[in-house]
């Protein structure tokens, strides 16, 4: 199966027809629209248009005036493939500001280094409680230098009510979390998507990372997934291209917040 075949599974599946815990899924004429109903971080996203030159502007302001009218931030998911052209350049216009761009990468599980399925994988630990999120929560907020704890409401909230839907991983050392990862496996769809994969900067270089992967690969198969999915990482993009994973495009968020928010007013 080549990119372009397995880049349309992905744009029909994930972008289209999945379904997502504690979101709102809403397909509207050439968009699908997710609204956050339950606990987690930001408003909504746009995860998938089909846009022509002559539609692009109505759509886009249709789109800030329902999140508008809901006093909401949301996030436009825009990919390298997407139509027209200049879609980037009327989001930043219409006042979103973009992130930095993600490498959309997929592997087959039939794909997979055979390591993946004999490796030791013993120093990684399944995380089930709140407490250990908590513990991620902390790793994570030391590796980038800045607070990074918007996952973990949702992530606390999906491992007590939808277990099916999420796996937490996490590596401890010296009494503490050292390097953690987890998976999202996608309503109806055929992709496991994988998050995380940080790793305490002191505890580097001792294959944490792959053994992440590797645990999350055989529980996928486990589940009868046939891709694994990232939204890569500059830094993260070599790596998972060595094991086995393909760049099928990029993605770039572009994010929306509503004047009461960029003024504090919004409770």
């Amino acid at each position: 199966m080549n990119n372009s075949e397995i880049l349309a599974i992905f744009d029909k599946e994930v972008r289209r027809e999945c379904e997502w815990t504690r979101m709102h899924r809403e397909v509207l004429p050439n968009i699908v629209r997710y609204t956050l109903t339950g606990v987690g971080n930001g408003g909504g996203f746009i995860s998938w248009s089909d846009l022509t030159a002559d539609t692009a502007e109505a759509a886009i302001q249709d789109q800030i005036e329902y999140f508008k009218g809901i006093n909401s931030d949301f996030e436009w998911k825009h990919y390298s493939h997407d139509q027209p052209g200049d879609l980037a350049e009327r989001l930043l216009a219409h006042g979103f500001v973009g992130e930095e761009s993600e490498a959309l990468m997929v592997a087959s599980i039939n794909d997979l280094p055979a390591e993946y399925w004999t490796m030791s994988v013993s120093d990684v630990q399944c995380v089930t409680t709140s407490e250990e999120v908590d513990e991620i929560v902390r790793m994570e907020s030391e590796v980038w230098g800045q607070e990074i704890s918007g996952f973990a409401r949702g992530m606390k909230y999906d491992l007590e009510h939808h277990p099916d839907h999420i796996s937490v991983f996490a590596i401890w050392k010296d009494g503490r979390v050292v390097s953690a990862a987890w998976t999202h496996y996608l309503i109806s769809t055929s992709f496991a998507t994988l998050w995380g994969g940080s790793t305490l900067s002191q505890y580097r270089k001792r294959g944490y990372y792959t053994a992440l992967l590797a645990v999350r690969a055989r529980e996928a198969r486990q589940r009868g997934y046939r891709f694994l999915q990232v939204d890569a990482s500059p830094e993260s993009q070599p790596i998972l291209t060595k094991n086995g994973f393909r760049c099928l495009a990029y993605s770039t968020p572009y994010e929306w917040t509503p004047e009461l928010i960029l003024k504090g007013s919004f409770t």
